[in-house]
């Protein structure tokens, strides 16, 4: 099996040209290294009268994830369910851990691109998936990576981010740097957070417990944002990377849609987005208020994810994809970012 640093040029071709096969494709064909992948390696594969394209998943010991499973499975089911805001999955070579998709041309949308009718769209995408949350092959998907179902779960989900972040060294002084940030500011913001969640839920009357009633645990595309769709030629939205999707919280969802740094959207758009997801849920009043008390917690858990590229294995992840941002300067900027993100959230929690 290919493991993160063992994917030589001939296997790669021969496993493309197998998959080609496999889908009822034949002939020659060129692989072109893409841009853009964070965690994996991504390749366009031309044959004479289409594009694909292919994608190498990372693997690592301390990152035992499925990613090639539940992205293709997710994907798969999707598809075969009628929903065309992604890429179409065509085949997938588990033994070398390599998956052919549709290739949607096009680019990442800009900051200043991200309008309602953008959201729209992704709320659209978001509704269409569970439509079909309650057709027989859905039990079949697997949790979604980190799936939370009770506030106390939100809670130690991003407790545990934090507790691997508290093994950051001091190699250099951005890695020093970044240790005091997290011993110190991070771990205060998330105290203060905490406590927060404790009063508001109490009064509130929500026990940190309770799950969330089965029938409201959603099909999530986890990870779900901007930062993962493109902008097609024709002006359509295809949204991308499943690699952690599956059954989750909606609460979760709408949080990391709204927390999440590299496309952000607008908090203006947060009301009408939470009113559509809420809509269809046992207790809208419910699910509203736990979103609300939640955001706070996943704007630290985005922080922690900003600052993963101190632990040795988001570096791994970073030069498997063969990313152009990587090493000390990367660093530097995640650091900025991360300080920022803690900056306005203790403005927020001091209002």
């Amino acid at each position: 099996m290919l493991t993160d640093f063992s994917l030589s040029s001939e296997t790669l071709y021969a496993a493309a040209v197998d998959l080609m096969a496999a889908a009822g494709y034949c002939g020659e064909i060129s692989l072109e290294t893409l841009a853009g992948g964070g965690n994996n390696r991504v390749f366009r594969v031309a044959a004479s009268k289409a594009s694909f394209l292919l994608k190498a998943y990372f693997q690592h010991p301390d990152d035992p994830r499925d990613r090639l499973g539940t992205e293709f499975a997710f994907s798969r089911f999707a598809w075969d369910n009628g929903v065309r805001g992604l890429p179409q999955p065509i085949a997938c070579d588990s033994q070398n851990n390599l998956a052919l998709y549709e290739f949607v041309g096009g680019r990442q949308l800009q900051p200043d691109e991200v309008t309602e009718a953008a959201v729209e769209r992704a709320i659209d995408f978001y509704r269409d998936l569970n439509r079909c949350k309650l057709l027989s092959p859905a039990r079949f998907l697997p949790k979604a990576s980190e799936a939370c179902f009770s506030i106390r779960e939100h809670l130690q989900c991003v407790e545990r981010r934090l507790e691997r972040l508290k093994t950051v060294g001091g190699a250099t002084e951005c890695d020093r740097s970044a240790a005091d940030l997290i011993r110190n500011q991070l771990c205060d913001v998330w105290s203060r957070v905490t406590e927060l969640v404790a009063g508001r839920s109490s009064q509130l009357g929500l026990t940190p417990d309770a799950e969330i009633p089965q029938q409201d645990k959603c099909l999530s595309p986890s990870d779900f944002g901007f930062h993962n769709a493109i902008s097609s030629k024709e002006g359509e939205l295809k949204f991308i990377d499943f690699e952690y999707a599956g059954w989750d919280d909606p609460a979760k969802m709408v949080c990391d849609f709204f927390c999440q740094p590299a496309v952000p959207v607008s908090g203006n758009y947060y009301d009408k987005f939470v009113e559509k997801v809420v809509s269809n849920l046992s207790d809208s009043e419910m699910h509203r208020q736990r979103m609300a008390i939640l955001l706070p917690v996943y704007r630290v858990k985005w922080c922690c994810i900003i600052l993963n590229d101190f632990l040795p294995v988001g570096n791994k992840r970073r030069n498997f994809a063969r990313s152009a941002d990587v090493g000390e300067s990367r660093k530097v900027r995640q650091l900025q970012k991360a300080q920022l993100v803690l900056q306005d959230l203790s403005q927020a929690l001091a209002t």
